[in-house]
């Protein structure tokens, strides 16, 4: 069994104001996405120059922070928030949901490409490799904040987490860091490096996110006041993985099918 890193959630506070690691990973994603997005800017067949990626950006970090408290709202615990509707405002306490994040960011994304007068996959192509290295941060945050941890497990790297019992579990918020983030990264960077057909970038990552999301559930525990959603195994995460994998697989058969290479 392996030590959990008691991490302080707060790194300093000034009076008032106390800055969270939660915050700080959020700042970190932002960054790499604008860097590895002036990066992919830079390639001879880009949609968007360097200089527009900080819009990209800008918008998709509307998306993500708006439709990911939203989301988590309304997929996770509704009532909670409807009996003190000012916790949604305390986004520092944790409480953001990726599927709730993804739907923000499309519809940030369908505004900028209408700005641009851009194709809406054309420019989901560009992002989707821009993401998942900001996934990863986002689960450090999650393992510093100690929420979020694994089912129970007799595995020699089990942790025992503050307030979740002393029994070890699943580090699953790392395991989601590895999968959904680095892994995913490595497919998508190397897979968008040539030219694609249309939507299949996009469409490989929402193929790729849903799929790692899906098996991880199996390790990860369920939000105590859902449980199992269905069939006695079957969570929140991984009956809204099921749309994004379905959705990805129609957008990569439909790019390779008929749409021209971009």
């Amino acid at each position: 069994m392996l030590s959990f890193p008691e991490i302080d959630p707060v790194i300093f506070q000034l009076g008032p104001l106390k800055v969270h690691w939660y915050g700080v990973m959020y700042l970190i994603a932002f960054s790499l996405a604008w860097w590895l997005g002036t990066q992919r800017a830079k390639r001879a067949n880009s949609i968007l120059t360097p200089e527009q990626v900080g819009d990209l950006i800008f918008y998709g970090a509307l998306g993500v922070v708006l439709g990911g408290r939203f989301g988590y709202v309304l997929f996770y615990d509704f009532p909670a928030y409807m009996a003190d509707p000012l916790a949604i405002f305390k986004v520092w306490q944790g409480g953001m949901s990726f599927h709730g994040g993804l739907i923000g960011v499309l519809v940030a994304m369908w505004l900028y490409a209408r700005k641009l007068n851009q194709r809406f996959f054309a420019l989901t192509d560009f992002l989707a490799p821009l993401v998942p290295l900001g996934l990863a941060a986002g689960r450090v945050g999650n393992f510093i904040n100690g929420e979020l941890w694994g089912r129970v497990t007799d595995s020699p790297w089990g942790m025992v987490f503050p307030h979740a019992g002393n029994m070890p579990r699943h580090p699953s918020q790392l395991y989601q860091m590895a999968l959904e983030g680095i892994a995913l990264f490595l497919i998508l960077w190397w897979f968008s490096k040539r030219p694609r057909p249309m939507m299949a970038v996009s469409g490989l990552f929402l193929i790729g996110y849903g799929c790692f999301r899906f098996i991880v559930e199996f390790v990860r525990t369920p939000d105590a006041h859902l449980g199992f959603i269905a069939f006695e195994w079957m969570t929140m995460g991984q009956l809204l993985s099921l749309p994004m994998i379905l959705f990805g697989i129609i957008l990569m058969g439909w790019a390779y099918l008929f749409s021209k290479k971009t």
